[in-house]
């Protein structure tokens, strides 16, 4: 691995992947949008969406850096992700296919969805909630937990997803900061054939909260919980109230009207609840899923995340909606029961494009390529990462295992304040393992150096983002100067949004995401990126996974301690084996002074290691606030 990346192979498209792609010159696209960000976006919010009234103005950036899109115009997301559809052939074709954990699967159309979207929404208007209210939604992965948000939308209401998972402490201090009145939820999750026991944790929360006047409980597990009388009421018996009518007029939105609220995972301070607003929300989204994975009429769309974070939002819920598409929704762990779940649903369902975390390839990495072979998936066209740089051996691993060498895979960063993505391929783009290439159409970026000057190629410096774009947060939930000092302070005086993250370019000027700033170690004075080292650990064959730490050391600054998840069915390697292994692929300042072999590392929800926790462990500390840890 160089630290240019310039050298790196290169992929390009087949024939047929350029014939099929919806944008068959993206250089072309970008530059040309480059020049006029805000006419490129303007031009996809006319071509690819309704508006029940035009805007007047695309962008306003009178009052920086709280930008407005499509200032006047009069929208609402559902219109596009669901009322359109219902005047075409659309209307009887599939919008999901959920499959439960034990395998149990519902189909739904975008008819019956809108039935019960207004069911629900009529549900929610006879609580009292009404437009600009706050619900707080803590369900698992259920078709409910979709229906809720939508319906919540649909009357003009703001939702607060809080991933279904959460501790009490967690889902309290949420529901408290959006100040929510109706909390939906669930009896229970089911996870590797295990009950969560959402309720529970959902009723200490209300306790804590003191918000919340009602809870809306979906009967899914069907273990007996507390029911508070006046308070509690169930799903299935609501919907059946003559109030739950399957009509309900979805409520006019100005552009700039509140959409969602979500919370960070907060594994430091206090949760930011970013702000999303509906006008250029749905422009970013339906405009990143069509020119990135070439969305059609035939395509089985799965995004294998969670609607409780920013990537179920944008590609499970809204982004599919709006293009109408048809998308999968699995209940369950990727290797439960067995490692070839993922593989099997691909087979039985006819998966064309599958969307996930590097995290989860290199979790099912380690089981081998018997498990993926033993299935058909020649159904599969495209691949998609999210979340966290991907490692050049586990990119590998899923273009040529799990896409037969086929299938381009799009590389996407971005963030939950970004809404969509930012750094991306297009299917006709040249890709480089581990690389994201280059920045979507209309979105201005570039790594620059403390003073804002841009680095030479292949040097390390801060991901910028230079221009407004359309789907970007609008403030923090009842903090704008947290807002303002957390995104715009860095590089105040150009009007840069800082992203928290380093980056480097090569010559060819494709982005190499390093990891978040905090997560770059000094040693000796050298600044290393934690991924870059965990990259060249991975790239060994005995080494699923891998996470480093900085160490406290009196002669260096700091040291390396390493964290290696070994691959099943591969001897432990020599520590020295390893070190020497790290020292060919980087150069002897990135070798760990310490390498310690584990069966799992700490993880939020979303897949990201939990480094603050790895640090505490290895200096004997407490790790303090554990309820975004996944396991």
């Amino acid at each position: 691995m160089t630290n240019n990346g310039a050298k790196q192979e290169l992929y390009h498209p087949t024939d047929e992947v350029k014939q099929n792609a919806f944008v068959k010159d993206d250089q072309a696209v970008r530059e040309a949008s480059y020049a006029d960000p805000v006419k490129f976006w303007e031009d996809r919010a006319n071509e690819l969406l309704d508006w029940y009234e035009p805007w007047d103005k695309a962008m306003d950036n009178s009052n920086a850096p709280f930008y407005k899109w499509f200032v006047g115009a009069k929208t609402n997301i559902i219109h596009n992700a669901i009322d359109r559809h219902l005047d075409t052939q659309r209307k009887n074709k599939l919008a999901f296919i959920w499959i439960a954990e034990d395998g149990h699967a519902v189909s739904m159309s975008y008819f019956r969805l809108n039935r019960e979207v207004s069911k629900f929404a009529n549900v929610l208007k006879s609580m009292g909630v009404k437009k600009g209210d706050t619900v707080t939604i803590y369900m698992g992965r259920t078709l409910e937990q979709v229906i809720a948000m939508l319906a919540t939308t649909k009357i003009g209401a703001i939702h607060s997803v809080v991933y279904g998972g959460f501790s009490t402490e967690a889902l309290a201090e949420r529901i408290e900061d959006a100040r929510s009145r109706v909390l939906v939820t669930q009896d229970g999750s089911f996870h590797r054939g295990k009950v969560v026991n959402l309720k529970e944790i959902a009723n200490e929360a209300v306790r804590r909260s003191g918000h919340v006047e009602h809870v809306v409980t979906l009967r899914r597990t069907g273990h007996e919980v507390e029911m508070v009388e006046g308070r509690d009421f169930w799903w299935h018996e609501l919907m059946n109230l003559p109030v739950a009518n399957g009509s309900c007029e979805t409520e006019v939105m100005d552009a700039e009207d509140p959409l969602f609220i979500l919370y960070t995972s907060g594994t430091t301070g206090k949760p930011k609840g970013v702000l999303h607003t509906h006008g250029g929300y749905q422009v970013q989204v339906a405009t990143t899923l069509q020119y990135v994975f070439d969305l059609n009429e035939q395509d089985r769309w799965w995004c294998a995340a969670d609607p409780g974070w920013i990537t179920g939002h944008s590609y499970i819920v809204y982004g599919p909606l709006i293009l109408g598409a048809t998308s999968v929704i699995y209940e369950g762990a990727p290797d439960y029961p067995y490692p070839d779940r993922w593989w099997r649903i691909v087979e039985e369902y006819g998966v064309t494009v599958l969307y996930t975390a590097p995290t989860a390839i290199r979790g099912l990495m380690r089981f081998g390529e018997a498990w993926v072979k033993r299935h058909d998936t020649s159904s599969l066209r495209l691949l998609g990462t999210v979340g966290e740089p991907i490692n050049p051996e586990a990119w590998r691993w899923y273009h040529e295992v799990v896409g037969g060498g086929r299938c381009p895979i799009m590389d996407t960063w971005w963030q939950t304040e970004t809404g969509g993505f930012m750094i991306t391929p297009m299917p006709t783009t040249p890709l480089k393992p581990g690389s994201g290439t280059k920045p979507f159409a209309g979105v201005i970026a570039d790594v620059v150096d403390e003073e804002g000057n841009p680095v030479k190629p292949g040097e390390e410096g801060y991901l910028v983002l230079q221009h407004p774009w359309p789907g970007m947060l609008r403030t923090v939930w009842g903090d704008p100067e947290r807002y303002r000092q957390q995104y715009w302070s860095t590089f105040e005086k150009q009007g840069w949004y800082t992203a928290g993250d380093s980056a480097r370019k090569d010559d060819d000027g494709y982005f190499w995401i390093i990891g978040r700033i905090d997560d770059v170690i000094k040693v000796s004075g050298y600044r290393l990126g934690t991924a870059e080292i965990e990259s060249a650990l991975v790239a060994h064959k005995a080494v699923a996974e891998a996470a480093v730490i900085g160490v406290p050391d009196e002669v260096k600054g700091n040291v390396i301690h390493a964290f290696v998840i070994l691959t099943q069915g591969i001897a432990q390697p020599e520590e020295a084996e390893l070190k020497q292994f790290v020292r060919d692929e980087i150069g002897p300042i990135a070798v760990p002074a310490h390498i310690e072999f584990v069966e799992a590392l700490p993880k939020t929800r979303s897949g990201k290691i939990m480094r603050r926790v790895l640090r505490a462990t290895a200096m004997g500390e407490d790790p303090g606030d554990m309820s975004t840890l996944a396991d």
